[in-house]
């Protein structure tokens, strides 16, 4: 097999696009419940440092997810125009196949990890679980559609 060919520029806009997502996410759309099961006061406010320390933590970690998600994709995508090229993934099933298999195999069974050993509540699990797959999924289809 050649050299693995990422589109970097697709990567830094598939981060870009899960800090924005999350950013809604965890604030607007289920910032409120999200704090109360994770027993934050209701006034509850990071200081500027720890919030510039997680927001790079979280970029940093977002780039290794959708670079190795990247690569992923590219050799599944790779090995089905070699082997079936009558078949071939089209963009939208490599991006959602992708995205629910690593969702499925890396982060859902770490969620149920918390939730069983942190006892985390299932709305709180719910929720980091489908943001995990929606994430996951957004950042899919700006790789398999940004050639």
């Amino acid at each position: 097999m050649d050299n693995i060919k990422l589109n970097y520029l697709a990567i830094g806009v598939a981060v870009a696009a899960n800090f924005v997502f999350g950013f809604l996410w965890y604030g607007p759309i289920f910032g409120k419940i999200w704090a109360k099961e994770m027993e934050f006061p209701p006034d509850y406010k990071p200081q500027p440092k720890q919030f510039i320390l997680s927001a790079i933590l979280m970029t940093v970690g977002s780039f290794f997810i959708i670079w190795v998600l990247a690569h992923n994709m590219f050799v599944w995508q790779f090995f089905g125009n070699a082997t079936m090229p009558q078949t071939a993934p089209k963009p939208l099933a490599l991006a959602l196949s992708a995205a629910f298999f690593t969702w499925l195999g890396f982060f859902l069974p770490q969620t149920l990890g918390q939730k069983a050993w942190e006892g985390h509540s299932w709305k709180l699990v719910a929720i980091n679980s489908v943001y995990n797959l929606a994430g996951l999924s957004i950042s899919a289809l700006i790789l398999a559609h940004w050639k």
